[in-house]
């Protein structure tokens, strides 16, 4: 993973970038919880802030905000966000759609009336279909004995932080017949693992870690 620690303060200040990438020591098991509930507190505030933003945040300031879309750190961290929300919620057996329907309906009606002058009708559907595969389990010794690896099951490896990372320094990942090798999870993966991609015959990926 590559994160500038010392970056201004967002929701996360320098010091607790550093703690959660590992780098800051610990003299006490007292002072990591007592980090870890700081973060988790500012994480409850920053989100209840979004509330104040939504109805008072300047539309100039919302956009200027928004116009970051080409900077892929930014574009990685609007990813991240959703997929935090989802599966905190899903963790808490909360149904996303109970959020995002009302999100999406009041965010298309106030586009429509600032952007379009006009009123909105807007019906909101989310369909989440889940075939759950192979266990991190078994992707993870199929990555120690050097064999191939689907996409989605190298990233339920990385997603589970499972040692059998550290103990392999390349990575092939086979991709379906049809797809595309510049395929965009392989790319995420690869630069969230710090590794240089490779494209092999046969559809395949092989990811050298630094």
């Amino acid at each position: 993973m590559d994160y500038l620690t010392d970056r201004d303060r967002g929701i996360l200040s320098p010091a607790d970038r550093a703690f959660l990438l590992g780098e800051t020591e610990m003299s006490h098991e007292q002072s990591r919880r007592n980090a870890a509930a700081r973060i988790r507190n500012r994480i409850r505030l920053g989100i209840e802030d979004c509330n104040l933003l939504a109805h008072t945040l300047a539309a100039s300031d919302r956009q200027g905000v928004f116009a970051a879309v080409d900077d892929p750190a930014f574009v990685d961290g609007v990813s991240a966000m959703l997929y935090l929300t989802y599966l905190g919620l899903k963790e808490q057996g909360i149904d996303f759609e109970r959020v995002l329907e009302p999100a999406v309906r009041r965010a298309e009606e106030v586009y429509a009336a600032e952007t379009l002058g006009s009123a909105v009708d807007v019906g909101v559907t989310l369909d989440v279909q889940t075939d759950y595969g192979t266990s991190v389990d078994v992707a993870a010794d199929k990555l120690r004995a050097g064999k191939p690896v689907a996409p989605a099951e190298l990233f339920s490896v990385v997603m589970a932080d499972d040692p059998s990372l550290d103990a392999v320094s390349t990575i092939t990942v086979q991709l379906p017949r049809d797809a595309d090798p510049d395929d965009g999870v392989v790319t995420r993966l690869a630069r969230y693992l710090d590794a240089t991609v490779t494209h092999r015959p046969l559809n395949r990926v092989e990811l050298t870690l630094e």
